[in-house]
């Protein structure tokens, strides 16, 4: 899946293509004036028209230029990102986009940047809780900004009808703003602001967007909902692929983190019974075998399969009681419950390799038991997912080649593994369109 992005500045240009990239994609930007790399492996592209101060005739020329290049390019996706303050020409911008696509597509708009301090309620952009037109950003000589109703502002530019779903309904989540968002197409709104104040709210909106086929949906924004509308509809170009999942920890954190990325991808995990594993009995050996079979029966259905020892009735094993008992240590004990996830997660890819896409442990146990299991010499490493989360492939071993990402077992918060799920998905997409 490709996805082009129509930026009206070069920093702005930048900055959404590193967010792709940090999403999977294989991302480049091209400065005002350049063709598109003919060379390189690319799934996102983001190309400046260097448009925010200049007349609006001749904005809507350049954005429909881009728009040319990027289909020729194959995108499937083309997105439009605009100021985080809303300034420059949004509406004449998004009309160019609209006119480019023809009657059958919709452009939504979301104003906010989470991560930068903006985000939007009532309609109003906020910059550090400040309306917009009250910041210094406002005084732009260029561009100055008489108000921070966004839908004001692209009503004073565009020709097209304008729609508005506020917090109430974005609070919902997207069983509540897909309908919403279909009202408003029925009602002809071509325009449709959304509100938004979280990257969380922002991944519902998008995969809202991802739930209509009738139309082409433009993502309008700063850059997190054009990243993350890229992500969705880069899942779903994927049918066939299997990502392993597993999971040692019973901490609070990542029993927050299990049970997120089971709501956000209906999953259903294998739960595996630690104290069956926390033993030098035959116990150990039967769990194996008990949880690879399940492993393999529900890898028949699931796209994303988690291996944990993180159930719903979980709790943590009185170790030192037990390795009196056995006669061992707690380490010992420890070690056989990383190496019983190892040997589970090793034996459905000895069962089913091929079609296996990737893995994801956390852990630093978890993983060098998958290493010591599989033979790996090394992990070849890649990219930082997230602070302490690290992508690669293992190098040598039954899984020479499969991307792996790599997590601390007390890192990030409860979107972490869902994050880092995701980045697996698309990364493993890149160059097929």
């Amino acid at each position: 899946m490709k996805i082009g992005i129509i930026a009206d500045d070069l920093t702005g240009a930048n900055a959404t293509g590193v967010r792709l990239a940090k999403a999977g994609f294989v991302s480049a930007a091209v400065v005002f004036g350049g063709g598109v790399p003919t060379s390189g492996n690319f799934t996102a592209i983001s190309i400046d028209t260097d448009s925010r101060y200049i007349k609006p005739d001749t904005a809507k020329y350049r954005v429909q230029k881009a728009y040319r290049q990027l289909k020729e390019w194959g995108a499937d996706v083309v997105a439009k990102r605009i100021d985080s303050t809303v300034r420059g020409n949004l509406g004449a911008e998004t009309d160019a986009l609209l006119d480019a696509i023809g009657p059958g597509s919709i452009a939504v708009v979301v104003a906010s940047y989470p991560d930068s301090g903006r985000v939007t309620s009532g309609g109003y952009l906020l910059v550090e809780g400040m309306p917009v037109q009250a910041t210094d950003v406002a005084k732009d000589p260029m561009n100055p900004i008489a108000s921070s109703y966004v839908p004001d502002v692209i009503k004073e530019q565009s020709r097209y009808e304008v729609g508005h779903i506020g917090l109430g309904t974005v609070l919902k989540g997207a069983e509540a703003i897909l309908p919403a968002m279909k009202a408003l197409m029925a009602a002809n709104k071509r325009i449709i602001v959304v509100d938004a104040v979280t990257n969380e709210e922002i991944d519902h909106i998008a995969e809202s967007m991802a739930a209509i086929d009738e139309y082409a949906i433009i993502p309008v924004d700063p850059g997190p909902l054009s990243a993350a509308y890229g992500r969705v509809k880069s899942r779903q170009s994927i049918h066939l692929n299997k990502w392993i999942v597993t999971v040692g920890s019973v901490t609070p954190l990542t029993g927050r983190q299990i049970r997120y990325l089971i709501d956000k991808t209906n999953s259903h995990p294998v739960y595996v019974n630690a104290a069956n594993l926390a033993s030098l009995t035959d116990s150990w050996e039967e769990e194996v075998q008990r949880a690879t079979k399940e492993a393999l029966e529900k890898l028949k259905e699931e796209e994303i399969l988690i291996i944990t020892t993180q159930s719903p009735a979980s709790i943590v094993l009185p170790l030192s009681e037990i390795a009196k008992e056995e006669g061992t240590t707690e380490e010992t004990l420890a070690k056989r419950i990383t190496d019983g996830l190892a040997k589970i997660t090793y034996g459905v890819f000895k069962e089913r390799g091929a079609a296996i896409n990737g893995t994801f442990s956390s852990g630093g146990d978890v993983t060098a038991a998958l290493c010591a299991v599989s033979k790996a010499e090394a992990i070849q490493l890649e990219d930082e997912v997230l602070p302490l989360a690290a992508y690669g492939k293992f190098i040598g071993g039954a899984l020479n080649g499969i991307p792996v990402v790599t997590k601390g077992g007390m890192v990030g918060d409860k979107q972490s593994i869902y994050q880092c799920v995701n980045y697996l998905r698309t990364k493993n997409h890149e160059g097929r369109v």
